[in-house]
């Protein structure tokens, strides 16, 4: 693995844990296991359509079209204003425990580290908020500079284009398969966050490299600070 200039992180499931919708769903679902999952699957769904049939539209907006299709296909009827409540939770998502502390570390190391998301900047903004990681990232990169979402290349050869860094030099750090490997695909060095939630999808090849938790990074790779 060569040296390491810059890592870019995703932010859903990465940075902060989706699986925290769950709590605003069970206030008017009664089982909301069954409803979260489609919704994010559906999610995910449709950001990958999107990019085949050039249909690109926010993170925000396909995440609200998921939920409403989880939702019909459960059948819960829910007003428009219960619904845009359990759709602003994604400005408000749990932060994982390694998060704060590992991002610091890179940040005390030298190491320019960016979050590279599917996230509209709104989504971003409120999110690095509340997670509050401001200082300890450059900046973050929106799928919506580009209108188009993981795991096209463009995205992370954009983001390498943001940082200035040759994208060789650059470490993708997510806990999502397809995100990896669409950054390793682009010529980013590919690192599997494993949160212990699912197995690796070997369906086309394996990560660079694994870690379990962000705090790991700094003496995982080899990093140029």
């Amino acid at each position: 693995m060569g040296s390491i200039e810059t890592v870019t992180l995703d932010s859903y499931s990465t940075l902060v844990d989706v699986e925290a919708v769950e709590e605003a769903l069970a206030d008017v679902v009664d089982d909301p296991e069954p409803v979260s999952n489609h919704w994010r699957s559906r999610s995910l769904m449709y950001t990958m359509v999107a990019n085949e049939v050039d249909a690109y539209d926010t993170f925000y907006a396909l995440n609200r079209a998921a939920l409403e299709h989880a939702l019909d296909a459960h059948g819960v009827d829910l007003p428009e204003s219960e619904r845009e409540t359990i759709l602003e939770t994604y400005h408000e998502l749990a932060v994982f425990d390694d998060v704060r502390e590992g991002l610091q570390r890179l940040h005390d190391a030298g190491v320019d580290t960016y979050v590279v998301s599917n996230g509209n900047p709104e989504m971003l903004a409120s999110m690095v908020s509340h997670a509050g990681i401001e200082d300890a990232i450059e900046d973050t990169i929106s799928a919506d500079e580009v209108a188009t979402f993981k795991p096209n290349v463009e995205i992370y050869r954009h983001a390498a284009a943001r940082t200035g860094t040759p994208i060789d030099r650059i470490a993708h750090v997510s806990a999502l398969f397809y995100d990896v490997l669409g950054a390793k695909h682009a010529g980013m060095t590919g690192v599997w966050l494993d949160r212990g939630k699912v197995p690796w999808d070997g369906v086309a090849g394996d990560p660079d490299a694994v870690v379990d938790d962000i705090r790991a990074l700094d003496d995982r790779l080899d990093m140029d600070g």
